[in-house]
């Protein structure tokens, strides 16, 4: 994960508690139909631990980790307030303390466009999973116009500079394939917040102030109509911009016979 994360994502943990993106999404609903009864999460990259959470009613076992230790306060408080036991780990993906072959579900979701080695992250998440577990991935997606794409990249920055790379379903299949996890859906184009949520509040929630919130939305008054139609990014009668926040899911699973 990019190292000036955790400081940042610390700020912004009360927010990541209350945050409409966070708390639930029509692609978290998705995951949850998609997969069978799991009874051991791991959820990577946790934020205020709304993913793993959602598990607590088939799950015996919920383990969240996270590098900021203001995000795992969340969590735990959360989890508190709902009466889960949940456990905590402060570590960065690409290195995570917990025994391998651990999970039915390793799951990261809104998480993976900060990582700064996504191989090493990937190989991490899979170490975790069981044979015959799952692997989730829920994430910004990019673009596989690279036009689009570098508009999306360029406003993603402004919006977080902690951001790195929104990736494709194309290069997410790559990267499961590479570690031996068969896909069973990758899934894209989903809305996280049906109707779209303003820029505006986008940069509320991640704290980018006002010259990045100027500056998005300048770049944005400036780029053809039909780019934004196709980033599915909308106008209001304010003049203000609307974004889908647009992800992907991919779901992969282990194989049985393997021994890592």
């Amino acid at each position: 994960m990019n190292p000036s994360s955790p400081q940042r994502f610390n700020a912004l943990a009360a927010g990541y508690a209350s945050s409409e993106v966070h708390t639930g999404s029509p692609t978290l609903d998705r995951l949850h139909t998609l997969l069978p009864r799991v009874d051991s999460v791991c959820d990577l990259a946790c934020g205020a631990g709304h993913t793993g959470l959602g598990f607590a009613a088939i799950a015996s076992r919920i383990v969240a980790v996270d590098p900021a230790p203001n995000m795992l306060a969340q969590v735990r408080r959360l989890a508190a307030e709902r009466g889960v036991a949940v456990e905590t780990v402060e570590a960065f993906a690409e290195s995570i303390p917990l025994v391998s072959a651990s999970f039915d579900l390793v799951v990261c979701r809104l998480a993976a466009h900060h990582f700064s080695n996504l191989p090493k992250a990937m190989a991490e998440m899979t170490r975790l999973a069981k044979p015959g577990g799952y692997l989730a991935i829920i994430d910004m997606e990019g673009d596989e116009n690279p036009t689009l794409d570098a508009l999306n990249h360029k406003i993603e920055v402004l919006h977080d500079p902690t951001h790195v790379r929104s990736y494709t379903a194309k290069h997410w299949r790559e990267l499961f394939a590479a570690n031996g996890l068969e896909v069973e859906a990758c899934e894209n184009r989903y809305w996280e917040i049906p109707g779209g949520l303003t820029v505006a509040r986008w940069c509320e929630l991640g704290d980018s102030g006002t010259e990045a919130f100027q500056t998005i939305h300048d770049q944005l008054a400036a780029v053809p109509p039909e780019w934004l139609s196709e980033l599915e990014i909308t106008r209001d009668a304010d003049g203000g911009f609307r974004i889908p926040v647009r992800t992907l899911l991919i779901l992969g699973r282990k194989p049985s016979d393997s021994r890592t």
